[in-house]
């Protein structure tokens, strides 16, 4: 349970008390003997699961003290609509708490979203320990408050109060932090390594894209659809059919004699197999000769089709019509899996020999390949791992280390190290830009907070850090190393902390604003 901040009144006339922003609170104690207004105490605790913001006139026995009980849900950061608040009062004797009977005062719902009030009658003067109970679907806690001192009207007549504020603190009401996007967290110590950060890009890896292009020159088949950039393929499927073209120019005269001429040879050869049968079944032949005018026949058939098909061919492509048979075409397969990265096939268009229809990339594995300074190449043997820092402020961490470069590039004056990425994120794009976190030493524990935690304020980093439930100071920091999306901090933060993670740029504005803002507690 984290218990920073805790809250012990052992005397309230010597206690140091945190002042609520909002002053004078509704129905101030008055004494009896004196126009004394003493202003009320304000308290500001936190556990794991909610924080506690209460306020409440100082304890007098047999008086009414009215708690204004403010909860947050620390999983949402929200404020408690529902459940029961219960403040109990333990002990009351004159050593310890604990040492006589207990008071419990309970209310079973918040009057407003977030705000329990409740009314405290301390049966008797002395020292009590102080809790406050929650009893909720979202939320089940309890709050240590410490000691708090029930006075009697006569120390309360006679008693005085300075009326100060916290210096420097900046006010951010509660209803502020609940109406906004608002989060705190707890500043930690963890194990980080100091790093290096350096441009890099998204690369194919090596073997990860392929050019495709054109067996032959013809003619892209309408029949087969476009293969848009960005689309999956897997490898062996078909991208494009070709059909070629007829590889006679434009002769079309030579291609009708050629049919002509097939067409006579075929009428001759049907004419010599159909005396052959007649000699060979009068006996003045030998049966082997019939086999040999069949087959010449069947030839000449053969010759008369291609013919024919050659000149069809001719025109189709003179023309730019048909599809051409399927067994004339040549199919063009994807020779491994990815996305289209480029593609220049149209169907229907002209293509040359040799020419790029499409280009593939491979998504199993990319490369993050980064420019190393020459100036850090002597910490290279160093390394002891790298992120990869995503636009957006995600990181991924990278394992495997494929190579670092040995030839400098003259214009940069860097190496390449490349780090290979399995299964990349599909926010991730080949020829993207990103940054390469490299680390060049061994974990040590570090002070930490989220990178969402600092604003630049006129060029120096700070943080905010909430010293009570609606009270926050500026911090100047120096930054130090980074890691998956946490930041070191050199000075000006110890671990236990509470800074804020959302909402910083609306403290700084509250800050600068010279009006504290109206207060909006029921009490």
């Amino acid at each position: 349970m984290n218990t920073k901040n805790p809250v012990v009144l052992p005397h309230l006339l010597a206690a140091t008390l945190m002042l609520a922003s909002c002053q004078p609170a509704a129905s101030p104690m008055v004494a009896p003997d004196a126009a004394l207004v003493v202003p009320p105490v304000v308290v500001s605790h936190w556990t794991e699961l909610s924080e506690l913001f209460v306020e409440f006139p100082p304890l007098v026995e047999g008086a009414t003290s009215r708690f204004a009980i403010h909860v947050t849900d620390l999983k949402t950061f929200e404020p408690l609509r529902e459940g029961r608040a219960t403040v109990r009062l333990t002990g009351g004797g004159p050593g310890s708490p604990g040492t006589s009977g207990d008071a419990e005062f309970t209310v079973d719902a918040p009057g407003r979203p977030g705000i329990f009030g409740v009314d405290v009658i301390p049966p008797r003067a002395g020292r009590f320990g102080l809790e406050l109970v929650l009893d909720a679907a979202a939320v089940q806690d309890r709050h240590d408050l410490g000691t708090v001192v029930v006075m009697t009207a006569a120390d309360a007549a006679d008693g005085s109060m300075s009326d100060e504020e916290e210096e420097g603190s900046i006010p951010f009401l509660k209803e502020q932090q609940w109406t906004l996007d608002f989060a705190t967290t707890i500043v930690e110590s963890r194990p980080m390594a100091a790093s290096l950060a350096v441009p890099a890009e998204i690369q194919p890896r090596t073997g990860g894209q392929a050019d495709v292009t054109t067996p032959v020159a013809g003619r892209l088949a309408t029949d087969v659809p476009a293969r848009p950039v960005g689309s999956i393929v897997n490898r062996g499927e078909t991208l494009a059919e070709i059909i070629p073209r007829s590889g006679h120019g434009e002769d079309r005269a030579a291609l009708e004699l050629a049919v002509a001429e097939a067409r006579d040879a075929l009428e001759l050869a049907a004419a010599a197999r159909a005396r052959a049968d007649r000699l060979v079944e009068a006996g003045a032949l030998p049966v082997r000769r019939r086999l040999e005018t069949r087959l010449a026949e069947q030839t000449a058939t053969a010759r008369v089709t291609a013919a024919d098909a050659h000149l069809d061919q001719l025109d189709s492509t003179r023309r730019g019509e048909g599809e051409g048979a399927e067994d004339t075409r040549f199919v063009v397969l994807a020779p491994m899996s990815g996305v289209v990265a480029e593609s220049a096939a149209t169907p229907g268009a002209s293509v040359e020999e040799g020419a790029r229809l499409f280009r593939l990339v491979a998504l199993d594995r990319v490369h993050v390949v980064g420019a190393l300074p020459e100036a850090e190449l002597p910490r290279v043997g160093d390394l002891a791992g790298a992120e990869l820092e995503i636009p957006g402020g995600e990181t991924v961490p990278l394992e495997r280390l494929v190579a670092v470069g040995r030839a400098l590039d003259d214009d940069t004056r860097t190496v390449p190290i490349i780090y290979e990425l399995p299964d990349p994120d599909p926010r991730l794009a080949v020829g993207q830009a990103v940054t390469l976190r490299v680390f060049v030493s061994a974990m040590t524990d570090a002070v930490t907070v989220p990178e969402s935690a600092l604003v630049d304020d006129a060029g120096q980093p700070v943080v905010f850090v909430q010293v009570g439930g609606e009270r926050f100071e500026r911090r100047p920091v120096r930054l130090g190393n980074r890691e998956a999306g946490q930041v070191q901090i050199l000075g000006g933060l110890a671990a236990g902390d509470r800074v804020v993670t959302r909402g910083a740029p609306l403290i700084r504005l509250a800050a600068l604003s010279p009006q504290v803002p109206a207060h909006g507690h029921t009490h």
